[in-house]
């Protein structure tokens, strides 16, 4: 409890841009002997994120998926702190020096993905990364991640719709969805864009634990849920 407290606190001065020095040696010290060790018995989800990540392509999904029974969710990043392309920042639970295992890796997207097709450690980690998770759950432009490695040829997938021909351009291998709100193919779930991340993982919440459970988070959430994967408004031409 102090540690969150701790982390919350300073995390808050740092987006307000008073924080220390000091109180930043704390952080990094307190983040980097985090193992990310989940609680035994937990469904584990690995959430990525980088500077200039979607808010909502995180935060919609996390909502969801942290209202079913039984679940634990961190963050993991190449730093302890990540800005968001919103602005506030977040503190990682854990790095990406090392591998975890995991039931859901959840990828979002956002403009900082335009850079980070060109890191080659990030590559080489997604890689080893999604060897070890159960299942891979990509938003937006986070396929654009995914694409950059060999991982969804010859599977179908989708990605935002405003930047489709850029994310495709990437790689001509998986089969990609020009109308789509969300597809799964395999250990994949890939979505359209930001709010779509949010539709995609209700069909998750149902996928696992069945109608009644993803009805129960839309009610709890007031989220006017697009069930359906093929009504995609924002389709690619």
């Amino acid at each position: 409890m102090q540690r969150r407290q701790f982390i919350k606190g300073a995390s808050m001065l740092m987006a307000a841009g008073a924080i220390a020095p000091l109180a930043q040696a704390n952080i990094n010290s307190q983040v980097s002997a985090s193992t990310a060790a989940f609680t035994s018995g937990k469904y584990r989800i690995l959430a990525l994120v980088f500077d200039d990540y979607e808010t909502l392509d995180l935060h919609g999904p996390v909502e969801m998926l942290g209202h079913m029974p039984n679940t634990e969710i961190k963050l993991v990043a190449a730093t302890e702190i990540v800005r968001s392309y919103q602005g506030p920042r977040v503190v990682a639970d854990c790095l990406t020096t090392n591998t975890y295992d995991c039931d859901l890796l959840l990828i979002p997207g956002g403009m900082g993905t335009r850079t980070l097709i060109n890191d080659l450690p990030l590559r080489q980690w997604l890689i080893e990364q999604v060897g070890r998770s159960q299942n891979v759950f990509t938003v937006c432009t986070g396929t654009a991640l995914l694409a950059m490695t060999s991982v969804l040829n010859g599977r179908k997938a989708t990605t935002n719709k405003m930047a489709f021909q850029w994310v495709t351009s990437l790689n001509a291998n998986p089969q990609w969805q020009a109308k789509a709100r969300w597809v799964f193919d395999g250990k994949f779930l890939t979505s359209s864009g930001v709010s779509a991340g949010t539709d995609a993982a209700l069909f998750w919440v149902k996928h696992l634990h069945g109608a009644a459970e993803a009805q129960r988070i839309q009610t709890l959430t007031e989220y006017d849920w697009n069930a359906d994967p093929l009504n995609d408004p924002y389709a690619a031409a």
